[in-house]
């Protein structure tokens, strides 16, 4: 008799996005005259840049042509693109990153997720908390998690890493050994960052530990301060201990057009095994590349041109994040986050739980947020905004919202 994977049935009954959708289109059956404003879920909003378009038209044509067909391109991605991720997002930073160290793939989500393979199930997990629910809900499905407390909203085999603002929303080394620590700075949801000197505690945990870092580094674009990483891998050490995240979602505007990059050095190995020729086999067994049109949109973004047009959507986002952040604020909100991200983290008023919030946020100004405890239990009394709505969007539920106080 077939059996299933059990471990399915230790996740929420959907997904957290999947919920708020939910909500929000039955609150909208009900009241078809009223306008939602959804600061939810972080998707772009503005254009795919010129530059970008128009490689995507030249390759879309060469797709016609016999002498320029393309077919199956390389699993692990064009040379093209390759090379230009060494040169423009290692190099002009002083890293040393190989070509064959770079596995261009569909999505940072699809990575992280995927990522887990590698390792065996009895490896202990460490995760902050609140977190992004891939990193956890992948974990649960491969078996790693034990089981589910009720009470605490916790697994039990899994090492949650609380972040909260008594920690300045950073999360603090395990008094245990762990195997595998998912990082996500700047972070998704709270907004916030380590600096050089916090995450090179996380590098020397790591080599001290025999432990790997998944380093998901999906939204660096938007860092502003100086002291702030881009890369893990401008700490000292790190190509020993750590795998890199990076996409074009956010950065380029590819949500739709589904585009990123993981980077696994050659100098990480566990017993000897490199794991940069597991994740290869992986990648050639169960992947079959990203298209090459796509891949030639993606080495637009490395123009001049591309560059340009890129950093002024950037820059219309950190605008939005601005204008929610202060708005917010000047209304007696405590907020986090904002600065070197596009989103925002806020206090949830007098003591509310997340989905209460997020209730009465629907109901009484018409905006879509994200419930902190859907990110984790300490999560709880917390509220996740975007700033990837458009503007006038963002200035007008912000006004909504300030009316509610």
């Amino acid at each position: 008799m077939i059996k299933l994977n059990e471990n399915y049935l230790k996740l929420q009954d959907s997904y957290l996005f999947s919920t708020i959708a939910k909500k929000v289109s039955e609150f909208q059956e009900k009241n078809p005259n009223k306008r939602v404003i959804k600061l939810g879920i972080g998707d772009v909003t503005l254009p795919i840049a010129p530059t970008i378009i128009e490689n995507i038209k030249k390759s879309a044509d060469e797709m016609s042509k016999k002498e320029t067909f393309k077919g199956y391109g390389p699993e692990q991605g064009y040379d093209f693109l390759r090379e230009k991720i060494v040169q423009f997002d290692y190099k002009t930073r002083k890293i040393e990153i190989e070509k064959d160290e770079i596995f261009v793939s569909d999505g940072a989500k699809c990575d992280t997720a995927n990522i887990q393979e590698l390792f065996s199930v009895d490896n202990i997990v460490a995760i902050t908390d609140p977190v992004y629910p891939v990193y956890l809900d992948t974990n649960v499905m491969a078996g790693r998690s034990g089981n589910f407390n009720k009470e605490t909203g916790k697994f039990d085999k899994i090492v949650y890493m609380k972040v909260c603002a008594e920690n300045d929303f950073k999360p603090e080394i395990p008094k245990e050994k762990v195997d595998l620590i998912y990082l996500c700075f700047p972070n998704n949801p709270t907004g916030t960052v380590l600096n050089k000197i916090e995450l090179k505690k996380w590098v020397d945990y790591a080599k001290e530990n025999k432990a790997i870092i998944l380093f998901d580094s999906a939204y660096e674009g938007f860092i502003v301060e100086d002291n702030v990483p881009h890369s893990i891998y401008e700490i000292e050490g790190a190509k020993e201990v750590a795998i890199e995240f990076r996409s074009f979602s956010k950065t380029a505007g590819f949500t739709g057009l589904r585009c990123a990059y993981t980077v696994v050095p050659k100098e990480l190995k566990i017993d000897g095994i490199s794991l940069n020729k597991l994740w290869n086999r992986r990648q050639t067994t169960k992947f079959n590349g990203v298209s090459y049109i796509i891949q030639k949109a993606a080495e637009a973004v490395y123009t001049e041109e591309g560059q340009k047009q890129i950093k002024q959507n950037i820059e219309y986002y950190r605008e939005n994040a601005r204008i929610i952040r202060e708005g917010l604020i000047s209304a007696g909100y405590t907020v986090y986050g904002g600065v070197n991200a596009p989103y925002i983290w806020l206090k949830v008023p007098n003591n509310m739980k997340s989905w209460e919030f997020f209730d009465e946020l629907l109901s009484k100004a018409n905006v879509v947020g994200t419930p902190g405890s859907g990110f984790g239990p300490s999560g709880e009394g917390y509220f996740r905004l975007t700033a990837f709505g458009n503007r006038e969007d963002t200035i007008e539920a912000i006004q909504r919202i300030k009316k509610l106080k």
